[in-house]
């Protein structure tokens, strides 16, 4: 395999929708989800109204990667051997000493061979992995802690009006029926929540047609959102960039193998057919289905036995761990928070992060993507260990998160956003993640800082 990587040599460019193609004002966005799951435990479910009440000081805690233990209500930050690096319980924080009596000697997360490997669901545990349910990690933490206050026990029983909560805002039928918190807000401003696309962006969506390459919209999204979405990014004629378009795609199972996969179905006014479709005899507009049925089409359309895919997405376990693993694709992981570590923004996003500043209350609030005070870094953090008796400081030993090292190990690069590679010749060769390289190599435009920092420190 070549050490670099090129748009050029791919025949089918695909790409996931939300915090992909579409960037969203995660500031707004985030304390619009928040609000949606909180709203419904409170006004459904009984619990504290408190909960509706955050300060901007709160949001430190929420931090993508985290995996919330179900069976006793901590939240871990892992390392890439599955050790805890830190960890809280509810928000918050447990000592290193308090790891070591919780976890053992060696910090070992006993679900993590679960995880790591398969990256599905689990009764035991959750992993925060994308921004759509990211503020469900601040609501679980702020959860937990209420019922340490209340004198109750904490158990997997919480998790089900957590999912309840999800369901409620997020189902299929909810946009269309106005239900939850969470559409009607952004229907009403869409605004508000999304950042247009800038021009640069759909002049490369439409080299990319001119120079014959299939290109691919894979969503989870339900088709009326997706709509809402790209019309409001993209503008009236975005159907004109796709040759494909997959809605409720429903993936990680997108991309299962025989017998598990869904079959493709038609829509009629936004409402799936009762029947599934055989095989893919033509580009257009679908639900559902699934990769082998999808590969076949790509076949017919490039005319080639087995066509280069390369797919950009931001979910390690929706796109990237599936799309490598099944698909064998090229992957290219979108990291926001490379935008927190040294990767500036585009000139014309920081426009509208400034634009949307002035329009909307910031209240002071760290962005989502952001490093945590809390939780550290992304990609890199200190592992500690109590120290023996005797010595007064703990021994301190730097590793890779899991996350970061997942990146390396399921992306053929990462970038900070779309904006970022638009305005490159697609001949524009990448440098790819490799085990024989470096680990800063493989990130667009530039490394994170915590890495760079790290290198250094491994070559002093």
């Amino acid at each position: 395999m070549s050490e670099y990587f090129s748009l050029s040599d791919c025949d089918v460019i695909g790409f996931d929708l939300d915090h992909t193609l579409c960037r969203y004002h995660l500031k707004e966005t985030s304390r619009l989800i928040y609000e949606s799951f909180a709203r419904y435990l409170v006004e459904h479910k009984g619990y504290d109204p408190d909960l509706l009440h955050l300060t901007p000081a709160t949001w430190d805690f929420c931090f993508k990667g985290l995996v919330v233990d179900l069976e006793d209500g901590n939240l871990v930050k892992l390392a890439e051997d599955g050790t805890v690096l830190r960890a809280t319980h509810g928000t918050k924080d447990l000592s290193a000493e308090e790891i070591l009596r919780h976890y053992g000697p060696k910090r070992e997360w006993k679900h993590f061979e679960s995880l790591n490997t398969s990256f599905t669901r689990s009764a035991h545990y959750y992993f925060y992995d994308n921004y759509f349910d990211l503020p469900g990690a601040l609501l679980c933490g702020r959860v937990v802690d209420m019922l340490n206050k209340r004198g109750d026990e904490v158990s997997a029983e919480f998790w089900k009006d957590m999912v309840a909560a999800i369901d409620h805002n997020y189902n299929t039928s909810a946009f269309k029926e106005d239900a939850g918190t969470y559409f009607p807000s952004v229907k009403q401003d869409p605004g508000r929540y999304l950042q247009p696309c800038s021009e640069e962006v759909k002049a490369w969506l439409r080299s990319m047609k001119r120079a014959g390459k299939v290109l691919l919209l894979i969503t989870s999204s339900h088709s009326d959102y997706c709509r809402l979405i790209c019309e409001h990014i993209l503008g009236k004629d975005y159907e004109e960039l796709f040759d494909i378009i997959i809605t409720n795609a429903l993936k990680p199972g997108f991309f299962s193998l025989v017998p598990h996969q869904r079959p493709f179905r038609t829509l009629v006014n936004d409402v799936e057919e009762s029947e599934g479709l055989l095989a893919l005899d033509k580009p257009g507009w679908y639900s559902q289905g699934n990769w082998p049925h999808l590969h076949q089409l790509l076949k017919t359309m490039t005319g080639k036995p087995e066509p280069k895919v390369v797919y950009f997405g931001d979910s390690m376990r929706s796109d990237m761990f599936p799309a490598s693993s099944f698909g064998r694709w090229e992957t290219v992981m979108v990291v926001e928070e490379m935008e927190g570590e040294g990767a500036q923004a585009q000139a014309q996003e920081q426009a509208q992060v400034q634009e949307t500043k002035a329009k909307f209350e910031d209240q002071g609030m760290k962005a989502p993507s952001d490093s945590s005070q809390q939780w550290g870094s992304y990609f890199v953090d200190v592992h500690k260990s109590a120290g023996g008796e005797g010595e007064e400081k703990e021994a301190q030993e730097e590793k890779l998160t899991w996350c970061c090292h997942s990146i390396h190990k399921y992306s053929t690069m990462a970038i900070p956003s779309v904006e970022h590679i638009a305005g490159l010749p697609l001949d524009y060769k990448f440098p790819r993640f490799s085990p024989d390289k470096p680990s800063t190599t493989g990130y667009y435009p530039r490394p994170p800082d915590s890495l760079l920092g790290r290198r250094s420190q491994d070559m002093s």
